[in-house]
């Protein structure tokens, strides 16, 4: 069941296995072809909608092409089938990928720069396009992932969806200085960003109406996007979910990621050549030997930073948030929040008695970041603010509050600009269902969101699911057509200001709460 299968392994694993696979097409009359600058493509039509699966959007990067920027498509003379789900990018194999998983799509691979399209129709219509960043922390994940197919939000909202696949971790961010390519991987998101404006019109898409989002990693992927001079033109509105990337790591910290990897592979800067020669699996253990867990999508970088999206002063010329939203993102409306309930899911994967904790074990927990008389004052805090929360809700609840204090500091941003609007939201379906072995409720915790918008609740899960499951794709798909979140039945979501700080609270009734947990956000700011 998709939310309860958040308890089941990890993120990828978690966002990739939430509803079941669509039913296989038949062959013959059922395929569509579409044009592209490079050659046409043939995709099929299956459940009320047509897919074109493994389109290339740049050359390969084997070879001699890895560790730099994508290089243009060659066309091709005929007709190339798009009706399988392309290689997901070089990386530790999850649940849906290769032999050994379910048989959706193919074993991790270099030769991964491709993308995938739901559309209602290849007719010509200018259709809302919503391309998506998968999550993952730059290290995991694919555009084909089972629980952000693209196939209900296409066929409810008569949306295009697009989703791509694109380098991560150390083949994607490895930078080796001066004269080599840096943050390949945010560059191959920009090169599939490019072919779909220039190329979503024959898919019947609309080119001047293109909105960025993502989830996690795939949030902080759409900051970086929103923070690039060279995707201005190719976008007009984003929304960043479950990330709240203020800075990314500097230039600096890229380097010496790049001389601790040289080093863990017995090489100096002078051998970086032979980088070419070394094979992908012995890459992918280097990166998993110590750098497994990337950039993380929220709070300050660390000195020797994992790989992901870096402030490389061209391609990514400042950080997304810190010092103020980027001016040439300035007209383009944003959305941002979080799940309630967002750190519950990194406790799911390890022992059990996180869950049932006492005051004692919540200090215990607590003391590697807060000591002393700050550890009393955040506890004070937070259990006036939640009265009736047990120690290890207060744990959750303390843990998350960072979370939702970086992505009010991105809305705040955004509103300094007083240009386009901002709209903030907050996921609060309560799942009752229990961590195995504890009496502890699921509630929202992070990557419930994914199969929420993107419609993928199947008729069997509870009516108060389905209902935040309709409501809030619709309210992302009334964002990507006109810029403002509106959806049937729910509440005018206004934007939000400092005065008000409105929020959207999505449960299976939405309803605008101003200014939620106003005391624990007036903790963060005279903290600061």
């Amino acid at each position: 069941m998709p939310r309860r299968t958040l308890i089941a392994g990890s993120l990828a694993v978690a966002a990739s296995s939430l509803v079941a696979a669509p039913a296989q097409a038949r062959p013959g009359r059922w395929k569509e072809e579409a044009a592209t600058r490079y050659g046409r493509v043939r995709g099929r039509r299956q459940d009320g909608i047509v897919k074109f699966l493994g389109v290339p959007y740049a050359t390969p990067p084997v070879g001699k092409l890895r560790f730099r920027a994508p290089q243009p498509l060659p066309p091709w003379r005929g007709v190339r089938d798009a009706v399988d789900f392309p290689n997901p990018a070089f990386q530790v194999a999850g649940g849906e990928m290769g032999p050994s998983g379910n048989g959706r799509m193919p074993a991790p691979s270099e030769d991964c720069l491709y993308l995938n399209i739901w559309t209602p129709a290849v007719d010509g219509r200018r259709r809302p396009v919503m391309f998506y960043n998968h999550g993952g922390g730059y290290m995991i994940g694919s555009g084909s992932a089972t629980g952000q197919d693209g196939t209900r939000l296409a066929r409810l909202y008569d949306v295009v969806v697009v989703e791509s696949n694109h380098r991560l971790g150390l083949l994607g961010y490895l930078y080796l200085g001066d004269g080599h390519a840096a943050n390949q991987g945010m560059q191959d998101i920009l090169a599939a960003l490019r072919w779909t404006a220039e190329n979503i019109g024959y898919f019947g898409g609309d080119p001047d109406n293109i909105m960025v989002w993502g989830e996690s990693g795939g949030g902080a992927k759409t900051a970086a996007v929103y923070t690039m001079p060279a995707a201005a033109k190719l976008f007009h509105k984003a929304s960043i979910e479950s990330a709240a990337p203020l800075r990314f790591p500097t230039r600096d910290g890229a380097v010496a990621r790049a001389d601790r990897t040289l080093h863990l592979l017995g090489l100096t800067r002078r051998d970086v050549r032979k980088l070419h020669d070394i094979p992908a699996a012995r890459l992918l253990e280097v990166q998993v030997s110590e750098a497994a867990n990337g950039v993380a999508p929220w709070g300050d970088p660390d000195p020797l930073p994992g790989f992901g999206a870096f402030v490389d002063g061209r391609i990514i010329p400042r950080h997304p948030f810190a010092d103020g939203a980027a001016p040439w993102s300035a007209g383009k409306p944003l959305m941002v929040g979080t799940t309630r309930d967002e750190t519950v899911f990194f406790s799911l994967f390890g022992p059990k008695d996180v869950f049932s904790l006492d005051l004692a074990g919540l200090r215990s927990r607590l003391s590697s970041t807060y000591q002393g008389a700050e550890l009393d004052r955040i506890i004070e805090v937070f259990r006036r603010s939640r009265p009736g929360a047990t120690p290890a809700q207060l744990y959750f609840v303390i843990t998350t509050s960072p979370i939702r204090r970086d992505a009010i500091a991105i809305a705040e941003a955004k509103v300094a600009q007083r240009r386009a609007p901002v709209y903030m939201y907050q996921l609060a379906y309560p799942d009752p269902t229990v961590v195995p072995g504890t009496d502890f409720p699921l509630g929202s915790p992070h990557a419930s969101d994914i199969p929420l918008k993107f419609a993928n609740t199947p008729s069997t899960e509870p009516a108060g699911e389905r209902a935040t499951a309709r409501h809030m794709s619709a309210l992302w798909a009334g964002f990507a057509r006109d810029g403002r979140p509106d959806a049937p039945g729910v509440p005018r979501w206004p934007a939000y200001t400092r005065r008000d700080r409105a929020t959207m609270w999505i449960d299976a009734t939405c309803r605008i709460v101003e200014d939620p947990d106003q005391s624990e956000r007036l903790y963060w700011e005279r903290r600061a």
